[in-house]
């Protein structure tokens, strides 16, 4: 069986407000939609399910991201999710320049959450909390220029 990853799903509060974050990182809105009606109710597994939606693609398309708001049933709000969680919690993109996404990052209120981190001169590393709490890693290749 071949297998790939698609997309990755990731539900947010404010879906212009996730696609501006997105979009100044570099990332491309390739679709938008709003969809409802028995075949989502049936794939995502509730009942009335309506939803604003955006498809997302990085530089060259090989990684996308879905972002959805809720309209119907109503959006459950729940704490930041905290780096030592079990389950999916963050959306990692290597980047050039640490110091330019994190300044993009901070023009939308989004802020790392302790600093930057040498990984043994291989890499520069940060978490943001990104709109909606989403937790936002960048990574930057600091041996690309050897």
């Amino acid at each position: 069986m071949a297998i790939r990853i698609d997309n990755v799903g990731i539900a947010v509060r404010d879906l212009d407000a996730a696609i501006a974050f997105f979009t100044d990182l570099g990332l491309t809105v390739v679709g938008r939609d709003e969809v409802s009606g028995d075949w989502t109710d049936t794939v995502v597994g509730l009942d009335g399910n309506h939803a604003k939606i955006a498809m997302l693609a990085t530089p060259g398309g090989e990684v996308r991201i879905e972002l959805f708001e809720y309209l119907h049933p109503e959006a459950i709000e729940t704490r930041p999710t905290l780096p030592n969680e079990i389950g999916m919690h963050r959306v990692a993109f290597q980047v050039d320049d640490i110091d330019e996404a994190l300044a993009v990052a901070a023009r939308h209120g989004c802020h790392p959450l302790r600093g930057v981190a040498n990984y043994r001169d291989v890499y520069k590393l940060s978490y943001v909390r990104g709109p909606s709490g989403i937790i936002v890693m960048f990574a930057e290749d600091v041996t690309a220029g050897d």
